[in-house]
């Protein structure tokens, strides 16, 4: 099992984030966290990643139990994040390769002399991911496509056996968030795969290889199962207390709010 929540609950400032949450996930599995804002999607990721540990309950990550585990790198290596967060840590002076190099260490900035393996390792995913071209580039001129391709290179440096996309097409147009998704795609069908969540709060994002969804609202685990189920018309209008319509086309869902039936 890759991750291990049970009754996980979160008080942060004297509120409850987080209440009652279990979510178990098994290796192989790929999963959406889908929420509104507000909902606890940040609260989960930072107790995944130990930046947060639990009010209550039992957190197990690659069978890593937290309080009875040295986490520290061990987790970091086994575990590839990318968020809109990480994306503004890294130097601006540092290039993409740089940037990219990075990940083998789980470290922000590059601290260690890269071995030549690694070297073609990153050189590899810079080119499976389609950003070589600009790999000497510095990171802070990237667009925010080209960031978030360069971002998951990165994750995938340590051959994470957990890789989490928080809401990676974030600000990008049509054209980048298709291509990004696209790349998402290769990644999850690849042999070494990971198992991946991705976070989002549109429905028109989610890819047909994450075929398990975890709706959360209000910090509560609203409905889990699989995609197909989750996000329907009948279980978010439920969810988010309006009426809406859900379509599947070319394998993936689109979500309006249903009209009023005139008289």
């Amino acid at each position: 099992m890759v991750v291990n929540l049970e009754n996980v609950s979160l008080r942060r400032e004297g509120k409850w984030i987080l209440q009652d949450v279990h979510w178990q996930i098994e290796n192989g599995e790929n999963w959406v966290l889908f929420g509104l804002n507000g909902s606890g999607k940040t609260a989960i990721l930072n107790l995944l990643n130990a930046y947060y540990f639990p009010t209550k309950g039992k957190i197990e990550v690659m069978g890593m139990e937290f309080g009875k585990t040295y986490l520290g790198e061990k987790l970091r290596k086994q575990l590839g994040f990318v968020s809109s967060s990480l994306k503004e840590k890294f130097y601006p002076s540092d290039n993409s390769f740089e940037v990219v190099l990075s990940g083998a260490f789980a470290s922000i900035g590059l601290y260690e002399t890269p071995t030549d393996q690694m070297r073609k390792k990153a050189i590899t995913l810079l080119e499976d991911l389609g950003c070589l071209e600009y790999a000497n580039r510095n990171y802070e001129t990237l667009s925010q496509g080209e960031k978030q391709r360069v971002l998951i290179s990165r994750a995938l440096m340590s051959d994470p056996a957990l890789l989490i996309l928080d809401e990676p097409t974030n600000g990008l147009d049509f054209i980048a968030r298709e291509q990004l998704l696209e790349s998402i795609d290769r990644i999850a069908k690849s042999p070494s795969a990971p198992t991946m969540i991705y976070v989002t709060h549109h429905v028109e994002e989610i890819l047909p290889v994450f075929n398990k969804t975890l709706l959360l609202k209000e910090g509560q685990v609203f409905a889990k199962g699989n995609t197909n189920a989750m996000i329907s018309s009948e279980q978010l209008t439920s969810f988010l207390g309006l009426p809406v319509d859900v379509i599947w086309e070319n394998k993936r869902p689109l979500l309006s709010k249903r009209l009023p039936i005139e008289r």
